[in-house]
């Protein structure tokens, strides 16, 4: 009997799933911070003063763009790439002071946010203090010039990671603002141009000062979060979105591209997914030029599929315009078309159901039948809690005949019940969306 028991904890052990995740995270959407374009003065200070509006928009992880020195030597523009780091343990002068810094985070967490810090490992300025006494840390040539990572980006030197003296560096520096400034974690660019044995390496000293230590990385892939990552982005499913916006694709193939991600990828990964980010807007366009009339509909879709919602600065004032990258460009904070209270329903809806929760937290997905390709829907549920959503993911009105789930449900964008019965024609607008809980 005893030897049945061993065996059969044996496979239990092989089979369950454990979540790295932070427990805080299981209900958290997250909110890219972009400290220089967030006000006119592009301070800390200025920012602190959005923080109630933020908490009650229910926001839960601000993620803060680099806030380090940006180097001077070979700048880009006039103010240079937040990404173009010259001192990782400073911050930097027009932003504000390291005491006003440490302020934003204690404010944050007083209203139960969390705060991680944009995380620069690939390359440092060219003017970076370990340029004088470290060469060595710095990727050369045949002929021992220091190289850029990739010759577009001449701003930046690459940072050598055969050099030991230098990971134990970076990874110093990164414990520093666990402890100097209690951030809750860190997002880290260009993720995949660093080894992994390295973010192993690193993982291991971070979690000995924060073990809840909340790990993004700018990369895509299982293997990320088999060495360590909490969260990865959801690129795919961003792109595939922006095809179907543009009628090259249809609905039916995200529920595919869903069904690879929840094969695929571990059951307790948290995957981000998004309809804009500081690259997207500043580079490939707003999610009104990507998405047009569409961009709700997949913004309901990034809030309710499996993973975390993330919110771009302005987003929630319906930001129609690229901001610069390398100059100052302020957001100007008037909502016309009530984009806040659209976030905020979709951030409210995840806290409070858990069938939304984030990672192994959360409940399972299933598509529902419409009976038209264009129009999406499926269903989370856990413990009872249900979330049902359909899109219309076309230019067109449709009507459509559910086959199942039928029963009483309540409306979360006008409040009200609606009863769903099977069979019954359900008109859904261009581009509509309907999210019915339980």
């Amino acid at each position: 009997m005893r030897n049945y028991f061993v065996i059969v904890f044996a496979l239990l052990s092989m089979t369950a799933t454990f979540a790295q995740a932070p427990e805080w995270s299981k209900d958290k959407t997250i909110y890219e911070v972009n400290i220089r374009q967030f006000t006119s003065e592009g301070t800390f200070d200025a920012f602190a003063t959005h923080l109630p509006r933020l908490e009650k928009m229910g926001v839960g992880i601000l993620w803060m763009m680099p806030v380090q020195p940006i180097g001077e030597l070979n700048r880009k523009g006039s103010l240079g790439s937040y990404y173009s780091i010259s001192d990782y343990t400073a911050t930097n002068p027009e932003f504000g002071s390291m005491k006003e810094f440490k302020k934003v985070v204690d404010e944050a967490h007083k209203r139960d946010m969390y705060v991680i810090l944009d995380w620069v490992a690939n390359h440092t300025s060219w003017d970076h203090k370990w340029m004088k006494n470290h060469k060595d840390y710095y990727t050369t040539d045949k002929s021992g010039k220091i190289v850029a990572p990739v010759p577009d980006w001449s701003d930046v030197a690459d940072l050598n990671y055969d050099n030991k003296a230098m990971r134990k560096d970076m990874i110093a520096d990164m414990i520093f603002w666990l402890k100097e400034a209690n951030v809750d974690g860190f997002r880290y660019d260009m993720a995949m141009m660093v080894p992994d044995d390295f973010w192993q390496e690193a993982f291991v000293e971070l979690k000995k000062i924060k073990p809840d230590v909340f790990l993004l990385a700018e990369a895509e892939g299982p293997q990320f979060h088999s060495i360590g990552f909490t969260m990865t982005y959801a690129w795919e499913k961003h792109h595939l979105m922006k095809d179907i916006a543009q009628g090259k694709k249809l609905a039916p193939e995200m529920d595919s591209l869903i069904a690879k991600d929840l094969a695929t990828f571990p059951v307790d990964a948290y995957r981000m997914n998004f309809t804009s980010n500081h690259d997207e807007n500043s580079w490939q366009g707003t999610e009104f030029e990507r998405l047009g009339e569409g961009a709700k509909a997949f913004a309901v879709m990034s809030a309710t599929i499996p993973g975390m919602l993330l919110i771009y600065s302005g987003q929630e004032v319906a930001l129609d315009r690229r901001l610069l990258f390398f100059e100052k460009d302020s957001i100007v904070w008037v909502d016309n078309k009530n984009y806040t209270q659209f976030y905020t329903s979709l951030v409210e809806l995840k806290k409070e159901n858990e069938a939304l929760w984030n990672g192994a937290y959360g409940g399972g997905y299933r598509t529902v039948e419409t009976g038209h390709e264009k129009v999406y829907a499926y269903m989370r549920e856990l413990n009872g809690n249900k979330v049902m959503v359909i899109l219309n993911l076309s230019s067109d009105a449709h009507q459509i005949k559910l086959i199942s789930d039928a029963g009483k449900y309540k409306n979360t964008f006008t409040g009200k019940k609606q009863k769903v019965k099977t069979g019954k024609k359900m008109e859904i607008p261009a581009w509509g969306y309907v999210v019915l809980t339980q």
